[in-house]
């Protein structure tokens, strides 16, 4: 069989009708007999492109609705008939199958449906079958059929077809690969969709869609390789986000962008979030992002630079000047008007990252992390704490101010690598400890930090003096109290459920601590 096969006929059936009007008169204008069905076929019609309905083709009329319209031997048969074996010609030929050589499909927007909040039952009618059942014919006779399932194939293929005369052999392959691809996600999208119909968060088979936004240049490290993938369940972040300006993001971009954005989410008030190496180093709520950013920024400046910073408001012209003011990697908010955009176009280099909105931090969904042979999953952690769930275990109860702080702390340690302590004072974040194999380095580390920051900015005092502080688990042992209430820590917010709670009570009475336990935890591995 030739490498290059020329288009005699074609069969085009597509829900997305982009570029679909301009292939056809190509094709036509070449010589090429054209099949087609429904809305895909009028849309030819209206443009003045001769077209042959299916129906007419097959001898067979649509029925149920349009169920049924291409699952008929004389379109499969065509499809699947093999050019290289006389026997099957034979077979068409007596059975009056002719040859198709393109077919192009996309399927009915099953995902789009179910993002729009649709019912079950157009859900359900939203599921394509004759269409993946076309691009699965067409993929496994790709020797002789060119298979086509994005808009953005129509170009390519006319281009070659010009080219060369017909399509080529690698054409096809590569074709063919994409189509079971596409199938494949879109029989997981489906599949996902009705285990959580059923209540089935984790069903006996899992099966992931992905749709490849961008290949990176390297991974976490220059000898890994890397692409990024978007799910299609559009939650807003970096999956949503469209670069204004800046260099390409590279994988670390994209995995501490995503870090510092869903923390910022977490956030009712204007909230700046600065993060190095997926961890916040600077968190901070304020009447503007302005305020927010200075907050930020005190808690550990030395980490900032070169950091990644996320917002939950549009940026304005303020925040986009005391943000510029340092080096920073990337910048994502839900929008920014056009003065900040002004100001952040004078660093060239740096991206900037609008969404369109902002994640909510408490909606369902999965995570994931690859083991050896596999991956665990887990749901998403949405868990958060108000003060109607937090027990107060000490003699003093802490007081309105250091129970806002301890609630902003907790939510921050939340996004801390564990083991985590956070000092936070005033709504922002004084002093962080990420990371550590055992709780009192953390606490160590978090206090430094706070006397740290303190002498980059003048302070006499360490910044975590008059704090709360937070612990994403329980305290073990009372030495990590202990070490928090000599940095100058006034109230601790923990999880509780340790053997030694008594002790660790104990010990935040004899320093004067009030402590609260959430009954949740916040490990992040």
């Amino acid at each position: 069989m030739n490498d290059i096969l020329p288009i005699r006929r074609a069969l085009l059936s597509v829900s997305n009708k982009a570029g679909l009007v301009e292939f056809g008169r190509f094709l036509a204008a070449a010589g090429v007999e054209i099949l087609s069905t429904g809305g895909t076929a009028h849309a030819l019609r209206e443009a003045g492109v001769p077209v042959k309905d299916v129906s007419e083709h097959t001898g067979f009329p649509e029925i149920l609705d349009g169920r049924v319209k291409t699952l008929v031997p004389q379109v499969h048969g065509g499809l699947l008939g093999r050019r290289d074996l006389a026997e099957h010609l034979a077979q068409m030929d007596r059975h009056g199958i002719a040859p198709i050589d393109l077919v192009a499909v996309n399927l009915y927007p099953f995902e789009a449906t179910v993002a729009q909040g649709a019912s079950f039952d157009d859900c359900i009618e939203n599921i394509d079958i004759g269409g993946p059942a076309m691009i699965r014919s067409a993929a496994k006779n790709h020797a002789a059929v060119a298979v086509l399932t994005e808009p953005a194939h129509f170009e390519q293929v006319q281009a070659e077809i010009e080219a060369e005369g017909g399509t080529t052999l690698a054409t096809r392959r590569r074709l063919a690969a994409e189509a079971y691809a596409r199938t494949a996600a879109y029989d997981a999208a489906i599949a996902g969709w009705f285990a959580l119909q059923q209540g089935q968060a984790f069903p006996p088979r899992l099966a992931l869609p992905g749709v490849l936004r961008q290949g990176l240049r390297y991974g976490e490290n220059p000898h890994q390789q890397a692409a990024f993938y978007v799910d299609g369940t559009n939650r807003p972040g970096i999956a949503t986000a469209r670069q204004v300006q800046g260099k390409e993001l590279s994988y670390n971009n994209l995995n501490d962008t995503d870090a510092a954005y869903e923390c910022v989410a977490e956030f009712d008030r204007p909230a700046i979030v600065i993060v190095k190496h997926a961890n916040p180093c600077g968190v901070a709520v304020a009447g503007d992002l302005a305020g927010a950013w200075d907050a930020a920024l005190l808690c550990d400046p030395v980490s900032a630079f070169g950091g990644i910073v996320a917002a939950n408001r549009v940026l304005d012209a303020a925040a986009a000047e005391k943000i510029t003011a340092i080096f920073t990697e990337v910048v994502i908010a839900p929008d920014a008007d056009d003065a900040a955009k002004a100001i952040f176009a004078r660093k060239k280099n740096l991206r900037l990252l609008l969404t369109g909105g902002l994640p909510d931090a408490t909606a369902p969904g999965l995570a994931f992390k690859s083991v050896s042979g596999g991956f665990l999953a887990q749901s998403r952690d949405a868990g958060r704490v108000s003060e109607a769930m937090l027990k107060v275990v000490t003699q003093r109860a802490p007081s309105r101010a250091e129970m806002a702080d301890m609630i902003f702390a907790f939510r921050v340690c939340k996004h801390v690598k564990s083991n985590a302590i956070v000092y936070a004072k005033g709504l922002a974040t004084v002093g962080i400890g990420a990371g550590q194999m055992n709780r009192v380095e953390s606490s160590r580390i978090a206090a430094w930090k706070s006397e740290a920051a303190a002498k980059a900015a003048g302070i006499e005092r360490p910044l975590a003096e008059g704090s709360v502080v937070a612990s994403d688990a329980f305290f073990p042992f009372a030495d990590g109290l202990e070490t928090a209430a000599a940095a100058g820590a006034t109230a601790v917010i923990q999880p509780g459920g340790s053997m030694r709670d008594a002790e660790v009570i104990a010990a935040a009475d004899k320093a004067g601590l009030a402590m609260v336990f959430t009954g949740m935890r916040h490990f992040r591995h």
